[in-house]
């Protein structure tokens, strides 16, 4: 199968004044005609998640989601109490060989279903026909510091966008620890909801910054953004009941769907780290936006998700602080956005 570069483009901008707020809404994605927004306080947040499963049944290509998650996390469970074979990306970013045999079982039934579908793993990078409207983000171990650790949590999780919007989701999250290993498996679908285990999880009704637990993440980057999240994460440890840095991203996010956590917010994910969660929050009934307040895509480089009841509370202080990052030259245009793949925003 061939490989496509990867490209960027400009992303929207959201400001806080006055002033920048009356510029901000001429610059808006515009709203398309059947699109969904959140209401949540006196602001307006558009779905993210894609307005149908295309050509594909909803039931069929979740059906081939969960089946792919599900045979990755038996790879991952089949190594969790064995040693691990560690190479480095960089200083601090690891990768296992589990990582590696998680996405080559994860493709297998994704192919075997639907051959002619991209595909963007963390580990394989982009594959498969770049004029199809279906883009499966695999991440076949997200959270591998942890695993490596032998420390939850860690997951396999799996998004598949319909023309650049998520359309069906499943993480499998790892939880407990050695010797007493179990998971538990998220499923969303346009339109469908988010179950956990089969059953149906809605976001916490919470709607106070103080009565809520939150969690964050931060990158191997020590940046400008890595410094900004640090004081992020002072501030909100300091109003609210806590803030937590779990380490994977897409059982994070499932934590919000699932109401034991009111919030998380990150810098600089990947599509494979969001595309699964984000759709998974939204469906059990929360928020997602840019940690600048603007429309969120899969492409971007910050995510902010909440119960929607907390959401605006939080951009008043990590909207400001991502303004400023982008002041300071910090790029935010989208990113891992496949050349020819075709969206519909």
């Amino acid at each position: 199968m061939g490989r496509y570069l990867l490209s960027s483009s400009p992303a929207v901008r959201l400001s806080f004044s006055s002033s920048q707020l009356t510029s901000y809404s001429s610059q808006r994605r515009p709203i398309r005609h059947g699109q969904i927004r959140a209401v949540v306080s006196d602001r307006i947040f558009p779905k993210i998640a894609a307005e149908s499963t295309g050509p594909i049944p909803a039931s069929e290509l979740l059906q081939v989601v969960e089946s792919a998650a599900k045979t990755g996390a038996e790879v991952v469970l089949e190594a969790v109490n064995k040693p691990r074979n560690i190479s480095y990306k960089g200083i601090a970013d690891l990768v296992t060989d589990t990582d590696k045999k998680s996405e080559s079982a994860i493709l297998q039934v994704v192919k075997s279903h639907f051959n002619d579908h991209l595909i963007l793993g963390e580990e394989g990078g982009l594959i498969g026909d770049a004029l199809s409207d279906y883009l499966w983000c695999i991440d076949p171990l997200d959270g591998t510091t942890n695993f490596a650790h032998g420390y939850p949590s860690f997951s396999v999780s799996i998004g598949v966008l319909y023309r650049g919007k998520p359309a069906a989701a499943t993480v499998v999250e790892f939880a407990g620890g050695p010797m007493c290993w179990d998971s538990r498996t998220f499923t969303a679908s346009t339109g469908g909801g988010t179950y956990c285990n089969g059953q149906k999880v809605h976001v916490s009704q919470t709607d106070q910054i103080e009565r809520s637990l939150l969690v964050t993440g931060f990158g191997y980057e020590h940046d400008d953004a890595w410094s900004t999240n640090i004081e992020l994460f002072k501030h909100f440890t300091d109003v609210s009941r806590g803030v937590r840095r779990l380490g994977s991203a897409a059982a994070d996010m499932s934590h919000v769907a699932l109401g034991i956590a009111e919030a998380y917010w990150e810098y600089r994910l990947k599509p494979w780290d969001m595309a699964a969660g984000v759709l998974i929050v939204e469906e059990a009934g929360g928020v997602v936006s840019r940690m600048d307040g603007g429309d969120f895509t899969v492409f971007d480089r910050s995510v902010l998700v909440s119960n929607g009841r907390t959401h605006e509370k939080l951009l008043e202080k990590i909207g400001p602080a991502t303004e400023e990052l982008k002041k300071k030259g910090i790029n935010f245009s989208l990113w891992f956005k496949p050349d020819k793949y075709a969206t519909d925003f």
